[in-house]
This record gives C-alpha cells, sequence and structure tokens, in this order.
C-alpha cells in the first residue's frame, strides 16, 4: 500500500491523501469527507486509521479536505455552499478514478460529513454505497417519551427542583451561542432521499452514537425518524449508546472501523484473493 498527498481540483484548490493498495485496480474507492471543521485526518485520527484499515482489506481511499478547510483553498467559483461540496466530491471521485480505476465510490462522513455526503449520494450515480455516522436525526415521541418520562418520574430531581425554588434560584441563565452548527433537511425530503438511494441500488449503513443523546436515544429511533425505508435490505442500522460523538476512546475507534471495514466487506467485496 502506498500513501500519496495531492493538490487537486478544478481550480487546484483541494488537498488530500490517497492510499492505494498495491497492484491495485479497485472498483470500489472510499471517500472519507470532513467532520464539521476538523481537518482531514478525522477527530483523534479516526480517517487516518479508518482509511489505512481499509487500504489494508484491499481499497483505494481518499480523505481530503474540502474547499475551504483544513488545507484546502476556495475555488474562486460563485458556487453556493451545497454546489460546491458536489463539485468538490466530484474532483475527489475523478482522482480516485485515475489513480486507481475505481468506477463507483462509497461515501463516509461524520456529523455535517454525514449530511454532505447525503447530498452528494442523493444525486450522484457513481456513488453505490454510503456509510452516516451520526447523521440527520428527529427528535420523535418515542425519543421524547424515553427521554423525559423517567426524568418526570424521578422523586430526586422534584426535590432539587423544589429545593432550588424554595432558595430563590432563578432561571434567567445567559443562553449559548454554538460555535458550529448545521440546519438539518426536512424529514420529508431525507426520506425520499433515503428510498430513492435505495431504489437505485445503494446500499447505506447509518451509525449513530449516544454523543447525540439530545435528539437520538435509541436503536428504534431509525425506524421512527425515517419509516419503512429502514427495513429495506440494502439499510444497515447500529446504535452504539456507549460511545461518545467523536470517537475518543482507542477501543470504540476500532470498533466502528472493524464494523465499518465488516459492512463493506460484505457489500462491496474487494477483488477475491489479491487481499487476506
Amino acid at each position: 500500500m502506498r500513501e500519496e498527498a495531492f493538490r487537486f481540483g478544478r481550480a487546484r484548490h483541494l488537498v488530500g491523501i490517497a492510499g492505494v493498495p498495491d497492484g491495485s485496480d479497485g472498483e470500489t474507492g472510499v471517500i472519507v469527507l470532513n467532520a464539521g471543521l476538523v481537518h482531514r485526518i478525522g477527530p483523534f485520527r479516526l480517517h487516518v486509521e479508518l482509511t489505512r484499515q481499509l487500504n489494508s482489506a484491499g481499497y483505494p481511499t481518499l480523505r481530503f479536505d474540502l474547499s475551504t478547510l483544513g488545507d484546502s483553498g476556495a475555488s474562486g467559483g460563485g458556487l453556493t455552499r451545497t454546489q460546491q461540496v458536489c463539485a468538490d466530491v466530484d474532483d475527489a471521485m475523478r482522482l480516485l478514478a485515475e489513480r486507481a480505476g475505481c468506477k463507483r465510490f462509497v461515501l463516509v462522513g461524520l456529523c455535517s460529513g454525514a449530511q454532505n455526503a447525503h447530498t452528494v449520494a442523493a444525486s450522484d450515480p457513481r456513488v453505490s454505497g454510503a456509510v452516516f455516522l451520526d447523521g440527520y436525526a428527529y427528535r420523535t415521541l418515542g425519543y421524547k417519551l424515553r427521554h423525559y418520562l423517567p426524568r418526570a418520574l424521578d422523586p430526586a430531581r422534584w426535590a432539587r427542583f423544589l429545593r432550588h425554588r424554595a432558595g430563590g434560584g432563578g432561571t434567567d441563565k445567559a443562553a449559548s451561542e454554538p460555535v458550529f452548527a448545521v440546519a438539518p433537511a426536512p424529514r420529508e425530503e431525507v426520506i425520499a432521499d433515503f428510498t430513492g438511494m435505495v431504489g437505485r441500488g445503494m446500499k447505506l449503513y447509518l451509525v449513530y452514537s449516544g454523543g447525540i443523546s439530545y435528539c437520538f436515544n435509541h436503536a428504534r429511533q431509525f425506524r421512527e425518524c425515517f419509516g419503512k425505508v429502514m427495513d429495506h435490505p440494502a439499510v444497515t442500522t447500529s446504535y452504539r449508546a456507549e460511545t461518545d460523538h467523536t470517537y475518543i476512546l482507542t477501543g470504540d475507534r476500532a470498533r466502528l472501523v472493524d464494523g465499518i471495514g465488516g459492512w463493506l466487506a460484505r457489500n462491496f467485496p474487494p477483488a477475491s484473493g489479491r487481499h487476506a
């Protein structure tokens, strides 16, 4: 396996690391998108560990910075952010096709990376699979029951609340402003996108962590959020309540990387006999 750094893109404004297994003419390439504002190595080097393990299994990979993130610059065009993301991923797919002969692609994204992967996967026929890590989620009735009911029935919480009220405690805390936030797409639009993806033969792997408990708190919520498309055989879901959003623990990262590798092997097996 060899890793090479590239400056590429229609304005040569993108920077990325391609990992190509020896003798690879890999049909399926894996492209990993930025998670939020973190540059291409990913939180706690998650993207490095993932791509190198996938390279060892026979998959060409590319981890790169989208325009204006990490080491990548602006393209200088007048595109919207969504158009720019699609153009950047198009450039990334062209690079991996040129370097490793890839004809189809799997996109991997965490958080806003999942949303960007979703946007491209919904419209680009070259994308055959996607791994959405803590992607779109919506507070369902089931979520609210699981979240609020145990708190409403907890005597200790009521005791603390009453002591606080008796002590004259106020509730005028200053509202904090998020340093980074992405507006979710409408739920009906996301469901239609998922339906269209599996309808054209895409394979989907949704992995959600306990780190987004403010909006997702049980494996049943995949079905509650997105309906019957989650029962489609092309969709695999995994809820990991014990894991934080950025996979800070080595063991959590290793289990995630193994899980993605296993899902890829089942759905996009590399050329037989080339890799153990």
